[in-house]
């Protein structure tokens, strides 16, 4: 026998498992996963799938991040929040980016302001120094080098040890 939806004794409430006007439960778009946790062997591999997801997005994100247009960021949330679907040690770190977000979105406009330009000097020193140490890459279109080249302290060879 099912419990009700008032029942107390309920573990496995759902937000969505509300009555709807006409006295009727909702329809519980989970219960397919509930479904595939009863089994071992299914449980399993759907956190083997949710794992391999996450991943792949997470590593698209990290691919695509320097690339112009949304890439990096949204796809790196996007497999955290596929993972923390099935890990518990991602929903904590996904409410962690909530209330840093709920926080920042706090802030005046000024603040928000010198956080970016923060973030924005932090990465472009942070390029330089690569630059600076690794050389500019063979692999970059002639414009790209002959841009750098005029950059103070850039060298094709650069200046490893």
């Amino acid at each position: 026998m099912q419990p009700s939806v008032e029942d107390p004794q309920r573990t496995d409430a759902d937000p969505d498992d509300e009555l709807v006007d006409d006295g009727q439960p909702r329809h519980d778009r989970w219960a397919w996963r509930r479904r595939l946790r009863e089994r071992r062997h299914t449980r399993i591999t759907l956190r083997v799938v949710v794992g391999l997801l996450g991943t792949l997005l997470i590593l698209a994100g990290v691919v695509t991040g320097p690339l112009p247009g949304p890439g990096g960021i949204p796809l790196v949330l996007l497999g955290l929040a596929v993972w923390a679907s099935e890990f518990s040690w991602a929903r904590r770190l996904m409410r962690r980016f909530r209330r840093l977000l709920q926080r920042v979105r706090g802030w005046s406009r000024r603040r928000k302001a010198a956080a970016v330009a923060a973030a924005v000097a932090v990465g472009w020193v942070g390029l330089y120094t690569s630059l600076w140490l690794n050389g500019i890459p063979e692999w970059l279109p002639g414009w790209a080098v002959d841009g750098l080249d005029h950059v103070p302290g850039l060298t094709p060879a650069g200046h490893r040890g």
